[in-house]
């Protein structure tokens, strides 16, 4: 038999995976559950297009790297944009179903916690909100332990004769991304000497801007929806948020935005 367009996407699937917990079905709990698969849906692709970044800054592949940053920021516009939609949901809308997720939370996926790892943005004790018993826990503690995008970067900025300090090498797998001064510095000589790289650079602070909006913008949904209540799950909810905000990914290239 030919293949169609509903089996080449798994349609039959996919389409069955919204299911509503709530008896009579609360009308708003199918908008909350089709725009959190959705963004796993995105998490998915940006893992597998970072991957790409990984293999293109380690091979010294400026424009693969420039190509796939510009996905990436059109991704993450589209992921603040969906809020827009979340935001159509009033507190009383989520209440009325709220009781239903009972012990699940955002805090527990696997593909966002890989995401920040990925980044950079490493903290080991997130690892409690994985599930022990899903497959992804794996992934989550590989991701954890392995060389973030910032590792695969700085081997970009050695093809690119940029001195990378041993303490950056040798720094611990699980540590978070840090600031340093020697790489503000390489950067900034490749900003003046390199136009070509310049431009990668611009879209990667694009992207890091475009995370750090999704951020702000996530916490003001969970504040106008749910004000300072505990999140599902026993997660802290919007004071526990609001830590991560205003991170970036890239902290040295925001560091000499007032040299350019």
């Amino acid at each position: 038999m030919a293949l169609t367009y509903a089996k080449y996407l798994e349609l039959d699937t996919l389409l069955d995976l919204q299911k509503p917990q709530s008896d009579p079905p609360e009308h708003d709990e199918m908008l909350f559950i089709v725009i959190h698969q959705t963004y796993e849906l995105w998490f998915k692709l940006m893992l597998h297009e970072f991957e790409k970044v990984c293999r293109d800054f380690s091979s010294n592949d400026m424009y693969g790297a420039i190509a796939t940053f510009k996905r990436l920021r059109t991704i993450m516009k589209t992921l603040v944009g969906q809020l827009d939609i979340l935001e159509t949901m009033t507190p009383m809308s989520f209440t009325s179903f709220r009781d239903r997720l009972e012990t699940s939370s955002g805090f527990q996926s696997s593909q966002f916690r890989e995401f920040e790892y990925m980044l950079g943005f490493k903290r080991p004790e997130m690892m409690k909100y994985c599930d022990l018993e899903s497959k992804s826990y794996g992934n989550v503690e590989k991701r954890l332990h392995a060389q973030s995008l910032m590792d695969h970067f700085y081997e970009f900025l050695e093809h690119q004769d940029v001195v990378i300090p041993q303490q950056l090498k040798e720094k611990d797998a699980t540590a978070s991304t840090e600031p340093n001064p020697q790489i503000q510095e390489g950067l900034y000589k490749l900003y003046k000497s390199q136009p070509n790289v310049a431009i990668l650079l611009e879209l990667m602070t694009d992207f890091d801007e475009g995370q750090q909006e999704w951020r702000y913008r996530h916490v003001k949904v969970v504040e106008r929806t749910i004000g300072n209540k505990k999140g599902t799950g026993g997660s802290l909810g919007v004071e526990f948020l609001k830590k991560s905000l205003f991170k970036p990914v890239f902290p040295d290239l925001w560091a000499i935005r007032h040299r350019l």
